[in-house]
């Protein structure tokens, strides 16, 4: 089931709103779930490290630092997720293979594509931390709801 994020923001004033600043790239437009946060700089090992995981319906949010030098999630990772069962991932950075991962049943939203893999064991990376970019603070545990309208995040399930 999906909910509109125009109506979950009309029904919930409370709930941040993301910049539009994301294209959607996934197979599935519309995703929802509980937040795991990831903060990772050019280098994608820890992206693919939590997608090999159960995703359990989450959506993974990648704080990328919105670096334009690389791609942090590709057809490769595309299909961990589907295989893992993540709902989605919002990648603060780029995505590449976008033919492949718009094949792919997972909602993906980045701010747009890049040709260049990342480079592994260039940078450390840390996950379950609280990070923020476009405008929303993303908390591990906090409910994402996106569609072709944007991104809506609130600290409790405001679905249903």
């Amino acid at each position: 089931m999906t909910y509109a994020t125009t109506d979950l923001s009309d029904a919930h004033p409370e709930a941040q709103v993301a910049e539009p600043i994301f294209g959607d790239f996934g197979g599935r437009i519309a995703f929802h779930g509980p937040i795991k946060t990831i903060k990772v700089f050019e280098d994608n090992a820890l992206v693919r490290a939590t997608l090999e995981k159960p995703g359990e319906g989450r959506v993974l949010v990648v704080d990328g630092g919105g670096s334009t030098r690389c791609a942090l999630v590709g057809g490769n990772l595309g299909q961990l997720a589907v295989k893992n069962h993540w709902a989605g991932i919002v990648v603060y950075g780029y995505v590449r293979d976008s033919e492949e991962i718009a094949e792919q049943d997972v909602g993906v939203k980045a701010l747009g594509t890049h040709p260049r893999k990342s480079e592994k064991g260039l940078h450390s990376a840390v996950e379950d931390k609280v990070v923020s970019f476009a405008g929303v603070t993303f908390k591990p545990g906090a409910w994402l709801y996106a569609d072709a309208d944007g991104i809506v995040v609130s600290d409790a399930p405001i679905h249903g």
